[in-house]
């Protein structure tokens, strides 16, 4: 197998890594000597580059060379469903834990800057690999790594102690920090978040870094790099990103039913059309964008067999929804909306703030978080991203 594994792997991944971009010069070292095949289970379902799907079950056992060239693939590792409730071989319902694209990892890595001595905690252990990278570059008595699936932590540990590694690894809800080592030169979160948590600006050192994917409920995500200040912290976003949400932050978004409150739709919605497609809203940046200006709003996707579908926005107090109808081929489409607030409208006019900004990309927005909350902003933190009448 070791052969194997030369052939495959590892100096073929860091090659490709090195040519992206996205592992330097000196995480090199660090990359050779904590080998990611070590930190994968021998079960895993192999993900996309996009990161937005995986493919087939991939065991060790029966083949090794499948597993080997998964492992050594820039993509990500889906290695728990459904908080561990998840049996068999089929694809669950809910990816829960995973080991995360190397791209993603060493992006991540390069954005959080860390230096000698530096101590630094993280938030959501998974495999280890991650926390093992830290280990070797700082030194595991520096590392503090907290895993809110026990299971989870037991074997990010057993993965940590067979490559001579040795982080603090807890386990407790993230969204605490660990108060035990405070206070972190650099705190980094391996799951996403829609709040930083506020001890985790507490709990690092004024001047140190703060790397966690952020997203908004309405869609869209990115990895933002936030400075700690006395009492706040600010940056901007680097890149996007589409990570799993810290499970004490996942939304428990109202169903469907709840909105149109046992009558047939289009219940005493208002009809409309636009000249606005649907399909205009589904990029990763322009959800981001509409998500920064609507809090309080998500949508679902009804799909049809021929390509039609209708985009269902909804206000998270059950009280308003939309309904728009996509069909390939037309110039106009169908809307109804419910409720005082008129969902589409506002869809529409955060979109139309985002295309006559220049339709930004993530790394011009940013944001602030201090006692008085959080606030995105583009291109400086005095020129806060609005907030659309309404919302």
């Amino acid at each position: 197998m070791d052969a194997r594994r030369e052939e495959v792997g590892p100096s073929g991944l860091a090659s490709a890594l090195v040519a992206a971009g996205a592992l330097e010069p000196d995480w090199l070292p660090a990359y050779r000597a904590v080998p990611r095949d070590m930190f994968v289970p021998d079960r895993i379902w192999p993900g996309t580059s996009e990161g937005t799907r995986q493919n087939p079950l991939v065991d060790r056992a029966k083949d090794p060379d499948a597993w080997l060239r998964a492992v050594y693939s820039d993509i990500p590792l889906t290695t728990q469903w459904d908080d561990g409730n998840h049996a068999g071989d089929e694809l669950g319902k809910t990816p829960s834990s995973s080991s995360s694209q190397p791209r993603m990892v060493f992006s991540m890595l390069a954005d959080l800057d860390v230096g000698e001595g530096h101590r630094v905690l993280e938030i959501g252990t998974g495999t280890g690999w991650n926390a093992g990278l830290l280990s070797h570059r700082v030194g595991g008595g520096n590392v503090v790594s907290v895993e809110f699936d026990p299971a989870v932590a037991a074997g990010a540990g057993e993965n940590l102690r067979h490559t001579g590694l040795s982080p603090l690894v807890i386990v407790g809800d993230g969204r605490l920090g660990y108060a035990g080592n405070a206070p972190y030169d650099r705190i980094i979160s391996t799951c996403s978040i829609g709040e930083v948590p506020r001890l985790w600006i507490d709990q690092t050192v004024p001047g140190g870094v703060i790397v966690a994917p952020w997203g908004t409920l309405y869609g869209g995500e990115a990895v933002v790099r936030l400075t700690v200040g006395e009492c706040s912290a600010s940056g901007h976003f680097t890149r996007s990103s589409a990570f799993m949400r810290l499970r004490q932050q996942r939304p428990d978004l109202p169903p469907h039913d709840a909105y149109l409150k046992g009558r047939e739709w289009p219940a005493d919605g208002t009809r409309s059309t636009t000249t606005l497609s649907p399909a205009e809203m589904g990029g990763w940046v322009e959800q981001f964008a509409i998500g920064l200006c609507l809090p309080g709003v998500f949508w679902t996707v009804e799909r049809y067999d021929d390509g039609a579908y209708t985009l269902w926005t909804y206000s998270t107090d059950t009280d308003s929804w939309a309904s728009s109808d996509y069909q390939p081929g037309v110039d106009s489409y169908e809307v109804v909306q419910c409720g005082p607030r008129r969902l589409w409208d506002e869809t529409a006019a955060a979109h139309r703030w985002w295309e006559k900004q220049g339709r930004p990309g993530f790394e011009r927005f940013g944001l602030t978080v201090d006692r008085d909350g959080e606030r995105a902003w583009l291109d400086g933190p005095n020129n806060r991203v609005p907030v659309v009448e309404g919302s």
